[in-house]
């Protein structure tokens, strides 16, 4: 990571974005916990995710250029998000990520990167 400035650029840009956002909402759209969670009509919900993980993980601000400011806590409120689906959502990606080229060290970092948001948009009380 210490030759790149950003982990945008250590993974591999927009392909490795795109890339990842693909291999990831197969699994979200399986798993029974995050299923109900998503329209049935995901490409909407990709095209957000790549603009978010574009701009998270240090490339362009994307998302904000279309969409204004993250805000991502006050955007998930609307859905039942409890410790279990951060956790599921945090194992789609980390399985999505697996099946990339990004070296294990790059895959564990934007893993911890992502942890903390997952967690923080726990809204509801699993019982």
């Amino acid at each position: 990571m210490s030759d790149y400035a950003t982990i945008y650029e250590a993974i591999g840009g927009a392909p490795v974005i795109r890339e990842i956002v693909e291999k990831f909402y197969p699994k979200v759209q399986a798993h029974p916990l995050l299923s109900p969670l998503f329209p049935e009509d995901i490409m909407p919900v990709m095209e957000k995710q790549y603009l978010f993980l574009t701009q998270f993980l240090g490339g362009p601000n994307l998302f904000s250029d279309e969409y204004g400011h993250p805000m991502m806590r006050a955007r998930h409120l609307p859905f039942p998000i409890t410790p279990e689906r951060a956790e599921a959502w945090l194992d789609c990606m980390s399985r999505a990520l697996a099946e990339t080229e990004i070296p294990m060290p790059l895959q564990q970092l934007v893993l911890e990167r992502l942890s903390g948001p997952a967690h923080h948009f726990v809204n509801t009380d699993p019982s």
